[in-house]
């Protein structure tokens, strides 16, 4: 029997996540998107909650909270401000290689400190010449004695600037290609890691974006997440877990356009009627709905299935490109419904339309999602 109806406490997880959007995130929001600042407070506040913690299991400190309370949550948050709930989402996208790889010794010491206290990690692949095509990465780490010494350079870093630690990607052995990536974990106050420079960005300017870049790092060989040539493998398992996420967040940020556009155009009078009663208005207006709704129904689908230990390649690409696409559609509406009005800074939609784009971008393009579905679906068996 299926059964769409939330848990007591999954109800009472989204009533929180929304009361803390309305009264701590929305209240800045416009301010931190300004000045492209991260509200310290704010996620201060959010941690003493649980709400940067939920991911992570309770034998180490977390709420011990699945994949689908995740997707709740996030929506609630980025319905506030998706910049803000990015650097919040962005640690535990650097913890979950350690989740998926990482032996208990290796969870005690990079996982259960960000329980303990308000720390950020950020997740370490993309590079000047190597976005999607993850093989073509030049960070290189050699093994010496105890030690691998990783050079290179990250960028499009979120929390760049502000992590205490990093998941980072790197090649042990460039002949193999993919096969040739590994993953370790190297902590912030090792010598030669360093921030470099900080994107001034299009939308999401809450969050820090940024290069991190290592030189001759000594990484102890114990930081090695699995085995050399596991890395690729680690960020695929990684992100089929965290798209769902994404896409929730996407779907929080076309509900929080949706809402504004439907008030508006209800007090909106030209003609002598409100413009909602046009059907050029009414109309778009229900397919932002229908849109929102199909959205969330995959998104939970793919994240219903991590939470069952399936296997939800698929599922979390389609739930992260439809989405991806969906949140630009319709924020881009909401600012047409608002009219001139969208455009200018006064009024919140262009902001929502600047924040949506990125949902097309990160944690893999919607054109990769696409190759990721259509190898599934023809190559797989």
């Amino acid at each position: 029997m299926i059964n769409f109806e939330l848990t007591d406490e999954q109800k009472q997880l989204r009533d929180m996540a929304h009361k803390f959007a309305l009264n701590e995130i929305r209240p800045v929001a416009a301010e931190c998107d300004r000045e492209g600042k991260m509200p310290m407070e704010v996620f201060q506040k959010a941690f003493e909650l649980g709400l940067m913690t939920e991911f992570i299991p309770e034998e180490y400190g977390g709420l011990g909270l699945g994949s689908l309370d995740t997707c709740i949550i996030s929506e609630e948050l980025a319905w506030g401000c998706s910049g803000i709930s990015t650097s919040m989402a962005a640690t535990g996208l650097a913890l979950t290689p350690i989740l998926i790889a990482g032996t208990d010794e290796q969870k005690k010491k990079f996982v259960q400190p960000f329980a303990e206290e308000l720390k950020f990690a950020s997740f370490c692949l993309t590079e000047p010449g190597a976005g999607s095509d993850a093989s073509a990465i030049k960070t290189t780490a050699k093994r010496e004695g105890d030690y691998y010494i990783l050079n290179g350079r990250k960028c499009f870093i979120t929390n760049g600037s502000y992590a205490s630690q990093y998941t980072v990607f790197a090649m042990t052995d460039k002949s193999l290609g993919h096969r040739g990536i590994s993953c370790f974990v190297v902590p912030r106050d090792l010598e030669g890691v360093s921030a470099g420079k900080k994107e001034d960005k299009l939308g999401q300017r809450a969050s820090d974006t940024a290069d991190v870049i290592f030189e001759d790092v000594k990484v102890p060989a114990e930081n090695l997440l699995w085995n050399e040539g596991d890395g690729f493998k680690i960020a695929m398992m990684t992100l089929d877990r965290t798209r769902p996420s994404v896409a929730a967040s996407a779907v929080g940020v076309a509900r929080a356009a949706y809402e504004y556009a439907l008030e508006y155009s209800k007090e909106r009078v030209q003609f002598g009627t409100p413009i909602a009663m046009n059907q050029a208005i009414n109309f778009m207006l229900a397919d932002m709905l229908i849109g929102i709704e199909t959205a969330r129904l995959i998104t939970w689908k793919a994240a219903w299935m991590a939470d069952q230990g399936m296997r939800n390649t698929v599922e979390a690409s389609i739930a992260k490109a439809y989405a991806g696409d969906l949140v630009m559609k319709i924020t881009t509406d909401a600012v047409q419904i608002f009219g001139g009005y969208g455009y200018m800074k006064d009024y919140p939609v262009e902001k929502l339309m600047r924040d949506a784009k990125i949902f097309q971008i990160y944690e893999g393009t919607n054109q990769i999602q696409r190759l990721v579905i259509a190898k599934e679906i023809l190559v797989r068996k």
